[in-house]
Order: structure tokens, then C-alpha cells, then sequence
């Protein structure tokens, strides 16, 4: 219906310049918008307001031109000029209750698009070092980023999910030695325990396992522990491969899988560091002070000059960040999505300044980042802090062993990533219209309930005759469902643009609101046979844009609770 009213008053603005009320080099984008009002129509658009101005003419009376000049059209019922320039326009039932047929003839599909046109796009998410269990933020990463590249791929997208983690350095030391530790008997309270070890009781899981000689197999690499608790880099290998095995089994245990897993150390054994280094040097943009190499960030909008390499002759982090980003660029990734928490917020200037400064033909604001703000846990009001596995936060596996993981996976998305989240497990676990996780899916299983009594009491769906007699759907309650169900595509095309999954989550939200008050509205199975399939059609359509929305956030759609 949008795209509609879109033709019908581009048709409208051809005829008044033909007739020389607006000039012929105004080309504007023309908007359509769905009234929060329905006593305002179905749709409006502030066209008139837009041409005013360069038409050297009155809003309202360029308004009722546009309007007289309107092409006709069986999809509109009625239009009126409201305010200072707004023209409504209420949808003839007919063409609205079309909606319904589009759905059920689209399926699965309906919604999507191929705007992506088969574009290459890399999303890296999570990321998170080997050091412990995915922690609640690492989980919004998650929820988050695999849902960017549902929408993606909704759209057409050619899309490839990236795990990169840092299998060297300090952190991987540390947790090295807080193994060793723990297979030589030591706890986190003895005098000899690693100053930054450390203390979780997964750690005493990673000492046993490798004591006992037992094989872990994580990201093609296949390492068996060992008896010596003095070989460190064996237990830092071992260490390593456990834990990635463990975040695996927490992550498809969330949905969630990954198309490429990327090692830190590969830059370095592959000789990308140092090519990197002798780039951004042989290009004049470093300079030595006080025994460490710099570059000149600032001439590429940072605020500061950054270290590249330390006086101890150890690259920074920010060194490995650019040899990186400039492998995906050489892979042909020419879109870049960088899904991180919001300490990573330094990070951006910086990794777009060090590529800038390698004068590759990479343009200027190349990745994209999204960057999301930290997750609080409640439980009756309180925060939960620690996890007795992790020791010092509330792991992933915690909230879906707690909730579940549709719930988990709906929390985690269903809020601007840059707004921090308040994760209240009494409300995710309800079975209440406030959860509405609940809510949109208890939607979905009551269509289901309905069709499964219309079956059982023999008036199974005719589908042809629903779609013969859907003019019959007139009440107000459906004509705001069909409005609402219209308006999906338009939902998915802009959270995927946006890369923001909310907005899905939004709407179904909305949906479920409209279909909930329709159903106890107006009775579905009724004596005439037209008007009960054509309603039964309604409930069909749905539930399949539900499910459709939901298999973006990556939640399922039951069909009984």
C-alpha cells in the first residue's frame, strides 16, 4: 500500500509541472508514513510541505493540488488535507485485505528482499578471548550481531560470520599460570596464586582435564593435556583449546554459529604485523619517542597520536586491530561490520586512522561498527552479580539455564544496542502479556489453537474461499491488523539498512497487540463459511509474519503453549 500511494503521488507531481505549478528540477524523495491515528487515515505524507518552498506557493494549496492531480486508484478510499499541509489517505478494504493473500502466497519469504544483491558482507561479533565463560555482554554481542546478519541476509546479502580472539599475550599468560596453579594444588588464597590469575571454578575444570590426559577438540585443532604441571606451553594450549570449546557449546546452545574463526597469532606467523609496521613506516607516518614507535593517528581525525610499539619492542593491540581489518579488506570484504561492547569505543578512530594511514584505497569511515552498552541482571529487583563458575559475572549459560534461550536471545536484541539493558529474569521467565517474549509467542500459538478447533470440528481452512471473500474483513480491529502486517517488509528493510534487530522486535510486539485485540474482538468461527475463512485467513497470515519475524532474532515460534 505504500509503495502505492509512493507511485500515486509521483504520477500527481509529474502532472503539476507538466502544468507548470511546481518547477521541473524539483526531484524530492517523497515519504509516506503509517498514521498513529487512524481517525487520520491509514497513511499520510508531508509532500506539499516539502515543495512549498521551492514552488514559491502555499502549502495547503499545493496540498489540494497534488490531491486533484492524483491518478485514480481502486487502493484509496478517501483522502483529506490536514494542518498546515498533510495529505491522509484511508485505504479502500479491498486493497488492504490483499495484504493477507500476499502473505500466505509468500511464505517463508514474505519480507524479504534481494536490495543485498548477492553483496559480500562480513559481521565479526563476540570476539571474545579465551580467558573464562561468555560473560551476559558477550551474550548481547551475540543476540545482536547474529540478528544484523539474519536481516542482512534477509535482504540478499552474501553474508560470512567471523569470530576473531586472541590466542597469545598477556591475558592468555595469565590464564596460563592460574591453570599451572590450580594442577599443582594452589588456590586462589595461597601466597603463591598469580597476581592477575584467574579464580573461577573453571579453571579447577581445565587443571583436571588436562592432568587426565583428556583431548579437546576446538576450531579444527585437536590438543591433549598432560601429567606435567610445569610444561606451560602445553597447558597454555590446552587451556586455550578448552575454553574455545566451551564458548562453542554455550554459543550453539544460543543459536548461534560462526563461518570463520580467526587467531591474533595468525597475523603474526603469517608475517601481517611486521608487513603492517613496515607499511604505515615506509609511508612517513610513525616517529620514535621515548623508545616506542608511534603514528601520526591524529592526521587522520584521532584525537591522539597512538603507540604502535612499545619500548620493550611488543606491539600494541592497536597494531594487530590494523593488520586485521586490512586482511578482510584484501578477502573482498568491501562491507565490514564490527559488532563489540562499548569499551571498544576507542577503538573505531583508531582502527580507521592506521588503515587511512596505509593508503590502500580503503574509504574513510571503513568498518562499520555497532557498539553495545553493558547488561545489568536483576533478580526481584536486585542485581545478580557472579557467577560461581566464572567467579566474577553472570555467564551466558546462566541466563538460559535460567529462561531459556528464546527469551535470552529476545532481551539481549530488543533494545537500541547503544541503550544499556536491564535483563529482569522474574519478567523473562513470566508467563504474563508484561513478557513479551510470552506475548508475541502465545500470538503465534493461538492461531494454531484455532485452526487445530477448526479442523477438529470439521471446518477445516478453504483457502480459496478465504481469499475469494477476504473484502469481508471490515471490522476495525482487522483493518488495523492488516495495516500492521502491511508495514512488515518496510520493518525489515530498515533494521537491516540500520543494522538495528530492535525495530523487528518492536513490531512484533505491536503486531501481537493488534492481533491479540482483534481476536477477542471478533469471533472467528462463525456460522458463514466466507467470513470464517476469510478470517481464519487473517489468523494465517499472522502467524507467518510473526514466525518470519521471530526466525530473525533467531526465537522460535511455537504452536502450543
Amino acid at each position: 500500500m505504500k509503495e502505492t500511494i509512493t507511485a500515486l503521488l509521483g504520477d500527481a507531481l509529474n502532472t503539476l509541472k507538466q502544468q507548470g505549478e511546481v518547477p521541473d528540477d524539483i526531484d524530492p524523495t517523497i515519504k509516506v508514513e503509517a498514521t498513529r491515528d487512524k481517525a487520520h487515515g491509514d497513511y499520510a505524507t508531508n509532500l506539499a510541505m516539502m515543495l512549498a518552498k521551492p514552488a514559491g506557493k502555499n502549502p495547503r494549496d499545493l496540498a489540494n493540488a497534488l490531491v486533484a492531480a492524483l491518478p485514480e486508484s481502486a487502493a484509496i478510499r478517501q483522502t483529506e488535507i490536514a494542518g498546515p499541509g498533510f495529505i491522509n489517505f484511508f485505504a479502500a478494504t479491498d486493497a488492504m485485505a490483499q495484504i493477507v493473500a500476499r502473505i500466505l502466497d509468500a511464505g517463508d519469504s514474505f519480507g524479504r528482499n534481494l536490495t543485498g544483491a548477492g553483496e559480500k558482507v562480513q559481521v565479526e561479533f563476540v570476539s571474545a578471548n579465551p580467558t573464562g565463560p561468555l560473560h551476559v555482554g558477550h551474550g548481547r554481542g551475540a543476540a545482536i550481531g547474529d540478528s544484523i546478519c539474519r536481516l542482512l541476509e534477509a535482504t540478499g546479502h552474501d553474508v560470512t560470520r567471523e569470530f576473531y580472539y586472541n590466542d597469545a599475550g598477556a591475558q592468555i599468560t595469565n590464564l596460563a599460570r592460574s591453570v599451572q596453579a590450580r594442577a599443582k594444588g594452589l588456590d586462589p588464597e595461597d601466597d603463591d596464586w598469580p597476581e592477575d590469575g584467574y579464580r573461577g571454578d573453571y579453571i579447577i575444570d581445565v587443571a583436571k582435564s588436562y592432568l587426565a590426559g583428556e583431548t579437546v577438540h576446538a576450531d579444527d585443532r585437536h590438543v591433549t593435556g598432560k601429567t606435567d604441571p610445569d610444561d606451560i606451553d602445553a597447558i597454555r594450549d590446552f587451556a586455550v583449546a578448552y575454553l574455545r570449546r566451551e564458548q562453542d557449546l554455550d554459543l550453539k546452545a544460543f543459536g548461534v554459529e560462526f563461518d570463520v574463526y580467526f587467531l591474533e597469532s595468525s597475523l603474526y606467523e603469517d608475517g601481517n604485523v611486521e608487513a603492517t609496521a613496515k607499511r604505515l613506516i615506509d609511508g612517513g607516518h610513525t616517529y620514535e619517542a621515548d623508545g616506542a614507535l608511534w603514528l601520526r593517528t591524529t592526521d587522520f581525525g584521532d584525537d591522539k597520536d597512538r603507540v604502535m610499539r612499545k619500548s620493550d619492542g611488543e606491539y600494541t593491540y592497536f597494531l594487530p586491530d590494523v593488520a586485521y581489518h586490512l586482511d578482510k579488506w584484501q578477502r573482498g570484504f568491501k562491507q565490514v561490520i564490527n559488532e563489540q561492547g562499548a569499551d571498544h569505543h576507542s577503538t573505531v578512530t583508531r582502527v580507521r586512522a592506521g588503515l587511512q594511514a596505509l593508503e590502500t584505497g580503503i574509504p574513510d569511515g571503513w568498518p562499520d561498527y555497532v557498539l553495545h552498552q553493558m547488561v545489568l541482571v536483576t533478580r526481584s529487583g536486585v542485581e545478580v552479580k557472579l557467577s560461581k563458575r566464572a567467579g566474577s559475572y553472570v555467564t551466558l549459560r546462566d541466563l538460559i539455564d535460567e529462561v531459556g534461550r528464546d527469551a535470552t536471545r529476545y532481551f539481549l536484541a530488543a533494545r537500541r544496542a547503544d541503550s544499556q539493558l536491564t535483563f529482569d529474569i522474574d519478567l523473562a521467565r513470566s508467563q504474563s502479556n508484561d513478557n513479551p517474549v510470552y506475548y508475541i509467542q502465545y500470538a503465534h500459538a493461538r492461531v494454531c489453537s484455532v485452526l487445530r478447533k477448526a479442523e477438529n470440528e470439521g471446518q477445516r481452512f478453504d483457502h480459496d474461499l478465504a481469499m475469494d471473500h477476504l473484502s469481508q474483513l471490515t471490522t476495525d480491529q482487522e483493518k488495523a491488523l492488516m495495516n500492521r502486517l502491511s508495514r512488515y517488509p518496510e520493518v525489515v528493510a530498515h533494521a537491516a539498512r540500520s543494522h538495528e534487530p530492535q525495530h523487528v522486535a518492536q513490531y512484533l510486539q505491536e503486531l501481537a497487540s493488534d492481533f491479540h485485540t482483534c481476536y477477542n474482538a471478533v469471533k472467528v468461527m462463525v456460522e458463514d463459511p466466507s467470513l470464517r475463512n476469510a478470517r481464519l485467513a487473517l489468523g494465517l497470515a499472522t502467524r507467518q509474519v510473526i514466525r518470519n519475524g521471530l526466525d530473525l532474532l533467531g526465537v522460535s515460534a511455537p504452536e502450543e503453549m
